[in-house]
């Protein structure tokens, strides 16, 4: 039974590109055979800065946007996280939404596509995955970063190298290998 991947776009900003990047990646995690992939997008959820009255780790929620997060996440065995640098660190989005949980991302790996100028979104990423450790997720090392992503968009979809193609494959068999491990920590606690 293939693993249950979670592909989250992670900028809600009304001009953002992540989507066309997800879409791109999302197409290749749809034909990887270790995934079952699902597109995610945190702007379909409307998450209000954080408003739950009641710590999230009792998992007692009050508001439908916050159950309807929760089920999401808890659903998924894995995810990769498609993420932009802005001021050289996550979008609040990402933030936001992570605080929103604490046992629905417990012992599940994490993967960043992460776009930006120079830099790739790289250090977006490097902030991301501390904050990650914290709920228990293990980020792999493997990662694809598209500097100067913009320069890739065609007509309004994104066109990367084929380099970027083959290190995705590579990004997601690992996180198949660590998705296959830590499910067995998700069952045995």
């Amino acid at each position: 039974m293939p693993l249950k991947l979670h592909v989250i776009v992670c900028s809600t900003r009304p001009t953002r590109l992540g989507p066309k990047i997800a879409e791109w990646f999302d197409a290749i995690a749809q034909a990887h055979e270790a995934f079952d992939a699902e597109l995610v997008d945190l702007a379909d959820f409307n998450l209000p800065v954080f408003d739950e009255p009641k710590h999230p780790r009792l998992r007692d929620y009050a508001h439908d946007h916050t159950k309807a997060w929760s089920a999401s996440v808890d659903a998924a065995d894995a995810f990769v996280f498609v993420t932009p640098e802005y001021n050289y660190g996550p979008p609040p989005s990402f933030i936001n939404a992570v605080n929103y949980l604490v046992h629905e991302w417990a012992y599940k790996p994490a993967a960043f596509v992460s776009y930006g100028g120079a830099s790739g979104g790289v250090r977006s990423v490097q902030m991301e995955k501390l904050l990650l450790t914290t709920m228990k997720v293990m980020p792999i090392p493997e990662a694809v970063a598209l500097p100067m992503f913009a320069q890739h968009l065609v007509e309004g979809v994104f066109k990367p190298p084929e380099l970027q193609d083959r290190a995705a494959g590579v990004m997601l068999s690992e996180l198949a290998r660590w998705a296959r491990a830590m499910k067995l920590l998700r069952t045995t606690s």
